[in-house]
């Protein structure tokens, strides 16, 4: 992996997030969590490039996310769909779904994880979060779709940091 700048990010970020899928990942090589996710977006906030991830707070990797300053996005090759598929539907509570998917964890940096297959990492500095409100919500039609059981998704702005790239 080397790293890029952002400006070199060539990827179409629509088709990066919402269809080839990627990994958040926190914590460290001691102890860490990932999970598959297909919601997100990338940007420019506050005089920064940022990338915004959605996470429920049932999800185990909530409390990774909540415990650290960092987080890592990890997009891989169609190859490892099988691998995301598996992330997104396994707990890492009750499994070690890393293991079974078959991937292999690395830290690029001390206080975050990615892994030696995915083709691009990217690193980020957590700098807003906010819990989705019912009462915000312009288009009320979007809750009974993916909010039936009202548990909402907590959002989470950061700067992005470094990014790698095969």
């Amino acid at each position: 992996m080397k790293e890029i700048s952002v400006d070199n990010l060539s990827d179409n970020i629509i088709n990066l997030i919402g269809k080839d899928w990627m990994l958040v990942t926190a914590g460290n090589a001691s102890s860490f969590n990932t999970m598959t996710a297909s919601w997100g977006s990338m940007g420019f906030l506050w005089g920064k490039p940022v990338a915004t991830i959605f996470i429920r707070p049932q999800r185990h990797t909530y409390g990774f996310i909540e415990s650290s300053d960092v987080f890592t996005l990890s997009f891989f090759s169609e190859e490892y769909r099988k691998a995301l598929t598996l992330c997104g539907t396994k707990s890492g509570r009750d499994t070690d779904k890393v293991k079974e998917s078959g991937i292999t964890p690395y830290a690029p940096m001390s206080d975050c994880v990615s892994f030696e297959e995915a083709r691009l990492v990217i690193r980020c500095r957590k700098l807003y979060k906010s819990l989705l409100k019912e009462e915000n919500f312009i288009d009320k039609g979007i809750l009974p779709k993916w909010y039936k059981d009202g548990d909402l998704h907590y959002v989470y702005t950061a700067e992005i940091e470094q990014i790698w790239a095969k």
